[in-house]
C-alpha cells in the first residue's frame, strides 16, 4: 500500500501537468492504470495523452516505477478480478467511496479538446465516433419502448379528443360508455384502439416488471371477473358512480361526491401497493455481495453444522450474535456439544434417507447456498455486461461518470450496484444512470413520454411507479430522491395535495408594489380591468451561481403554443372536478410576454452596453430561430413569430443548445449520442424562457438541466388571474428551483406588473441582488435609441 501510496504522490503533480483535469479526477485516472497489466497501461496513456515526446517520457518513467513497486504481477493476478469487478480505488483509499468500474475515467479529453497537451485524435475521428453512434446494443426495455413509442402519441391524443368531445376536463378520467353491448360510438371506437394494444402492453410490462410480479390491464370485453389480477377492479369506485344511466338525448358526466371517492381510494391504494411493491423486491437482494470472487467459499465457511441454523454471509461475514441470556446459560453449563468422534457417526436411517432422495438439513443448506451463489453469480454477469454495451469505449463512461457527478448520484449509484443489484440492473436497463439522449429531444414520443396508469396496467419503472403521471416524472423523482445531500424522501405530492397546495399559495397573493406602476403596461394599454391583480412574492433572492460576466451568452426562448394566443379562461371546480370555464379579464398572454421581453432586452442592453440584441427562439411542437432582437427590431422581428401547436420545451431547449454551441464548438465537443459537452471554457449559457402553462415535456427538460453546469434558467411563467392550475404548476417550478440552483423562476397572473417582474428576473439572470436605483438606470432607453 505504501508504494502504491508512492506511485499515486509521483505521478498525480506530472499528469495533471498534461491533462486540464482536476486533482481529483487524475488521482482516479492513476488509480485505474496502476491496476491493468504494462501493454493495457501503455496503450491506455497513449490513448489518453497521444504521441508527444512528453506523453512518452511520462509513460516510460511510470512504467518504470510501477514495476519496481510490484505491480505488474499485481496486475497480472488480478486482471480478471477487477475487470469483472469494475471496483476502482481512489487517493484515500475508503472502500466506501470507491465508484464502480462503469465510472473509471479512461478518457477525459471528451471534455478538453482544444487544449495544447491532448490531442485531437483522443477524442475519436468522425469514422469513430460515426460507429459508435450506429452501434447496435438493444435490451428487452428498449425494444418495448420502440414497439409502444408509435402510436404512444396517437393514443395519447385519442383521449384527449374524447375527453374534449365528452366536455371532461380532468386528464385523469377516461369517458365511459352508456351501455354494455358494442356499437360505433366514439367511446367504444378508443375502446377498440385500446383493445389492439394489449399485446404491446404485455410486451412492455415483462420488460419492466420485477421478478415475482404479475401484469394484469384493464380488459373488460369479455366482462370483468373476481379472479381479475388488476387490483384497482374492484377497490376503487367509478367517478361516474353507479346505477346513473344517460338517456339517449344525454352522456354521462362524473359526479363530483364519487370522483372525489375515487381519487382518495386510488391514492390510498397507489400508496399501500407501492409500499408492498419496494419491500417485496428488497426482500428479493442477494444476501451475500455479489461482487465478491470468493463468494461460495465465504458463504460455507459460515455454516455452522449441528444445532445452530446455518445462514450465507453478505459481502463481509458477520459473526453469529448469540443473547446475553444465552450465553451465560452456555457459561454456566457443561459443554453438550457432541464430540467429533460422535458426529462422525451416520444416523440409523441416514442410507434409509438417501435411498428416498431426502437431503439432511446439512445438504439442503449447502443446495440452498449454492442457488443463491449461483445467482448472484448471473446477476453480476448480467450487470456487465449491459455496463459494457451501453457504454463501449472510455469517453463513453467518462461522460456518464460525468454526469452521475453533477446530478450528485455518484455515490447513490455506486451503494445500489452493491448492495441492491436486482434494482441496479433494472434501472440501468432503462438508462437511469446517464445523461438523456440528445435525439429524443425531436421526438413525438420517447421513453420519457410514456403514461403511467395503474388502473389500466402500464407500468412505470421505478418499484413504486404508481402515482405518476409519466415516466419522465417518474425518473425525475427519483433522481431527486436518490441525489447525495437529499434528505429524507422527496415524495410528489398526490393530485389533492398539489391542489391543496396550489389553492394555498393563492391565498397568499398582495397587491404589487406602487412603486412598480407604469402607464405603458399592457394590461393598461389595453383597458382589460382596473388596477393590477394580487400577485404571489417571489421567494427571496439568493445568489448560487456566479454573477453574469461579460462572455456569457443570453439567449430568450418564448412559448408560441396556441394556448399563449388564447382568450384568458379559469377552471371552474366542484370539488376536485373542473365542470367549466370561465373568462377572465386581462390582456392574452402573448401580449404580455412580448412586452416583458421588450423591457429585458432593453435593459441588458444598458447593462451590456451592447446594442446587437439577444437571440430570440421559439418553440410549440416544433423549434425555430427567430433572430436577434433589440429595442429597434422587436417590432419587425415578432411580425414572424406564430402562435400555435403544443408544448414540448425539449425541443426548443435543442434548438438553443444548438445555438450557443455553434458559437462556441471550439472549446466543446459533440457526443454521436448525447450532443454537445462543454469544456473548461466555454462560455455560461444564461436563458431567460416564457412559458405560459405546464409543458407536456417539463419535466424531461427539468431532468436534463440537473446535469448541466453550463447553463443558468431563469423562468417566467404567466397565469390566469385566480387559477389553480398556474399556481399549481408554480409549486413544482419552485420545487425544482429548491434543489437545482441553475433553474430559478417568477410568475405572474392576470394584470401583470411588468416593471417588478422584469427587475426579479433581472436579479436571477444576471445573478446579483440589483438595487432599484441600478433598475431605473437599466430601464433608460439604450443610447442607439434616437
Amino acid at each position: 500500500m505504501s508504494q502504491q501510496w508512492d506511485l499515486q504522490q509521483w505521478a498525480v503533480p506530472r499528469l495533471g501537468q498534461l491533462l486540464p483535469l482536476t486533482e481529483s479526477e487524475v488521482g482516479q485516472i492513476v488509480a485505474h492504470t496502476s491496476g491493468l497489466s504494462e501493454p493495457e497501461a501503455g496503450k491506455h496513456f497513449q490513448d489518453l495523452l497521444g504521441e508527444s515526446d512528453e506523453a512518452k517520457a511520462f509513460t516510460r518513467e511510470f512504467q518504470d516505477r510501477r514495476s519496481q513497486g510490484g505491480f505488474d504481477k499485481m496486475a497480472g493476478l488480478k486482471g480478471s478480478e477487477e475487470k469483472t469487478n469494475h471496483d476502482v480505488k481512489v487517493q484515500d483509499g475508503a472502500g466506501a467511496d470507491k465508484p464502480p468500474g462503469y465510472a473509471s475515467l479512461s478518457s477525459s479529453n471528451g471534455m478538453a479538446k482544444g487544449a495544447a497537451n491532448v490531442p485531437s485524435s483522443g477524442v475519436g475521428s468522425t469514422s469513430e465516433l460515426s460507429t459508435r453512434a450506429n452501434r447496435h446494443h438493444t435490451n428487452a426495455v428498449i425494444e418495448a419502448a420502440k414497439v409502444r413509442a408509435r402510436d404512444e402519441q396517437e393514443m395519447q391524443q385519442a383521449l384527449q379528443t374524447l375527453q374534449y368531445r365528452y366536455g371532461i376536463y380532468n386528464s385523469e378520467i377516461e369517458p365511459e360508455h352508456e351501455s354494455d353491448y358494442y356499437c360505433t360510438c366514439a367511446i367504444h371506437m378508443y375502446k377498440m384502439m385500446k383493445y389492439r394494444r394489449y399485446g404491446v402492453q404485455e410486451m412492455w410490462s415483462k420488460a419492466v416488471m420485477y421478478p415475482g410480479e404479475k401484469a394484469y390491464n384493464d380488459n373488460n370485453m369479455n366482462g370483468a371477473t373476481i379472479f381479475t389480477r388488476n387490483p384497482y377492479q374492484f377497490r376503487v369506485n367509478s367517478p361516474f358512480g353507479y346505477n346513473t344511466f344517460a338517456t339517449s338525448f344525454s352522456r354521462a358526466r362524473p359526479v363530483p361526491s364519487w370522483h372525489a371517492r375515487s381519487i382518495h381510494q386510488t391514492i390510498d391504494l397507489n400508496n399501500s401497493l407501492n409500499r408492498e411493491a419496494q419491500q417485496k423486491i428488497d426482500a428479493q437482494e442477494p444476501n451475500h455481495s455479489i461482487w465478491d470472487d470468493n463468494a461460495l467459499e465465504t458463504a460455507m465457511s459460515s455454516l455452522a453444522v449441528g444445532d445452530r441454523k446455518p445462514s450465507v454471509a453478505s459481502g463481509k461475514s458477520q459473526p453469529i450474535v448469540e443473547r446475553p441470556s444465552d450465553a451465560k446459560r452456555l457459561s454456566l453449563a457443561p459443554s453438550t456439544t457432541p464430540s467429533s468422534a460422535d458426529r462422525a457417526k451416520p444416523s440409523r436411517f441416514s442410507s434409509f434417507r438417501k435411498s428416498l432422495g431426502i437431503k439432511s438439513t446439512e445438504e439442503r443448506t449447502v443446495s440452498k447456498v449454492h442457488k443463491a451463489v449461483s445467482k448472484g453469480n448471473n446477476l453480476r454477469n448480467d450487470i456487465e455486461q449491459e455496463e459494457n454495451a451501453r457504454w463501449p469505449d472510455g469517453q463513453w463512461k467518462y461522460l456518464v461518470a460525468n454526469y452521475q457527478e453533477k446530478v450528485g448520484m455518484t455515490k447513490m449509484i455506486t451503494d445500489l450496484r452493491a448492495r441492491k443489484p436486482t434494482q441496479y440492473l433494472h434501472l440501468l436497463r432503462a438508462g437511469y444512470f446517464e445523461p438523456i439522449p440528445v435525439a429524443w429531444a425531436n421526438q413525438a414520443s420517447n421513453p420519457l413520454k410514456f403514461s403511467i396508469e395503474a388502473a389500466a396496467g402500464w407500468r412505470g419503472i421505478t418499484p413504486a411507479w404508481r402515482g405518476y403521471e409519466d415516466t419522465a416524472e417518474e425518473r425525475l423523482y427519483w433522481v431527486l430522491n436518490h441525489r447525495e445531500g437529499s434528505v429524507g424522501m422527496r415524495m410528489k405530492p398526490d393530485f389533492i395535495s398539489e391542489l391543496n397546495m396550489a389553492r394555498e399559495r393563492m391565498a397568499r397573493a398582495v397587491d404589487p408594489p406602487p412603486l412598480y406602476y407604469a402607464a405603458d403596461d399592457v394590461c393598461h394599454v389595453q383597458h382589460t380591468s382596473t388596477g393590477y391583480s394580487k400577485q404571489v412574492p417571489p421567494a427571496p433572492f439568493v445568489a448560487y451561481d456566479r454573477p453574469e460576466v461579460a462572455t456569457d451568452d443570453t439567449m430568450i426562448l418564448l412559448d408560441v403554443s396556441g394556448s399563449m394566443d388564447f382568450e384568458p379562461q379559469r377552471p371552474i371546480y366542484d370539488q376536485y372536478l373542473v365542470t367549466g370555464f370561465a373568462p377572465s379579464t386581462q390582456p392574452k398572454n402573448k401580449d404580455v410576454a412580448k412586452s416583458v421581453v421588450r423591457r429585458f432586452a432593453d435593459a441588458m442592453a444598458n447593462h451590456d452596453h451592447q446594442g446587437a440584441g439577444y437571440d430570440l427562439l421559439t418553440f410549440s411542437t416544433q423549434a425555430s430561430y427567430i433572430g436577434t432582437v433589440n429595442h429597434r427590431n422587436l417590432d419587425q422581428q415578432w411580425r414572424n413569430v406564430r402562435f400555435g401547436g403544443g408544448t414540448r420545451v425539449m425541443t426548443g431547449w435543442q434548438k438553443v443548445t444548438d445555438q450557443h454551441f455553434s458559437k462556441h464548438s471550439e472549446s466543446a465537443t459533440h457526443h454521436p449520442v448525447y450532443g454537445w459537452q462543454a469544456g473548461p471554457e466555454t462560455p455560461m449559457l444564461r436563458l431567460l424562457l416564457l412559458l405560459d402553462g405546464e409543458a407536456t415535456d417539463m419535466d424531461e427538460f427539468e431532468l436534463d438541466l440537473l446535469g448541466l453546469s453550463w447553463a443558468h434558467v431563469t423562468i417566467f411563467l404567466i397565469g390566469v388571474d385566480g387559477c389553480p392550475h398556474h399556481h399549481r404548476h408554480a409549486n413544482e417550478l419552485q420545487r425544482i428551483s429548491d434543489v437545482n440552483h441553475h433553474v430559478s423562476f417568477v410568475d405572474a397572473q392576470g394584470n401583470c406588473p411588468e416593471r417588478f417582474v422584469t427587475h426579479e428576473l433581472l436579479k436571477r439572470h444576471l445573478g446579483y441582488d440589483i438595487s432599484m436605483r441600478e433598475f431605473e438606470e437599466m430601464e433608460e432607453l439604450p443610447p442607439y435609441v434616437e
